[in-house]
């Protein structure tokens, strides 16, 4: 059982609606069900009265949630208690980054920033996407890294939490290339035969977007899901042992390139997108906590220098 399943449970006791409380928890709605029915599972028993409107707890949900309320209490408490023997750490910028960013983007960046900001201290926090939102909307993290696409939104409240860009990433089909530095696996695919397809697991955000590059298509591209994960660094992996074709952000597969192990599966333009990197944070009139450091890392940011 998850404590975040208890938070949900407890905004929809509060809310009475799936579809508020799902927007207040920065989570799809069918997302947030499916939490809810976790949480029933767990419990062994029905916890929300589904045939009524507005929605309203069953006897054990109200039972629950007087409980769900004095043990998220108690544990925001021993959290903040321990975030008091965590003082000598005040400099410390958390980041929650998800798991393609912080293997390629975030490194890179950070050494920049001593280069040109002053040296810092980091503790990355690498997750998937929707965890890595979480983290910034329990305010457990005090910025935010993720990729953006406008039809894939993060579902954050800009009247609460203010974003910058810092740059741009594309993501491209690879795949290993035989003897003569041609793609073993390209596409569009041969008439009649399909290509062995390294994708990302359901839910993933680039696995997301890959769904946008295939609907954009002017063929169908005739993939074949042979193997699934929701890291881009496994997908490379598997990609240059020859598995398949796999989409994967451009900057990381750089020395990959330059040595030949991968090449592009498609002409250049072709069946791939650009995406915004960007950085969040709550905004400093609503956030839980300021540090300096991070504050002053904005500002440098912000300032385009």
């Amino acid at each position: 059982m998850e404590t975040k399943w208890l938070e949900d449970f407890v905004s929809l006791a509060e809310t009475r609606s799936f579809s508020r409380s799902a927007q207040l928890r920065h989570v799809t709605q069918p997302a947030f069900s499916r939490r809810i029915q976790s949480l029933e599972a767990w419990a062994g028993i029905d916890l929300v009265d589904r045939s009524s409107y507005p929605t309203r707890l069953t006897p054990a949900g109200e039972t629950l949630h007087a409980q769900a309320l004095e043990v998220l209490g108690s544990l925001q408490a021993t959290r903040n208690m321990m975030r008091g023997h965590k003082a000598a750490g005040h400099d410390m910028i958390e980041f929650a980054v998800p798991h393609s960013l912080a293997f390629t983007f975030f490194p890179h960046w950070v050494m920049d920033l001593r280069a040109h900001f002053t040296a810092m201290k980091s503790r990355l926090i690498a997750l998937n996407v929707h965890d890595a939102v979480m983290h910034l909307t329990e305010g457990s993290c005090d910025l935010l890294m993720a990729y953006h696409h406008p039809s894939q939104p993060l579902q954050l409240n800009p009247a609460r939490y203010e974003m910058l860009s810092l740059g741009h990433e594309s993501l491209v089909a690879y795949a290993k290339g035989d003897a003569n530095g041609q793609p073993m696996f390209s596409l569009p695919a041969a008439p009649g035969r399909s290509v062995p397809f390294l994708a990302y697991a359901e839910g993933a955000y680039l696995g997301r977007l890959v769904e946008v590059i295939t609907k954009l298509a002017p063929e169908p591209l005739r993939l074949d899901p042979i193997y699934e994960t929701d890291m881009a660094e496994v997908l490379k992996a598997m990609a240059i042992e020859g598995h398949g074709l796999a989409f994967l952000p451009a900057t990381s597969v750089k020395k990959e390139l330059k040595s030949r192990r991968l090449v592009r599966a498609a002409p250049p333009g072709a069946h791939e997108l650009t995406m915004d990197i960007r950085i969040y944070r709550e905004r400093p009139e609503m956030a839980r906590h300021n540090k300096p450091g991070a504050l002053a890392l904005w500002d440098f940011l912000a300032s385009g220098r």
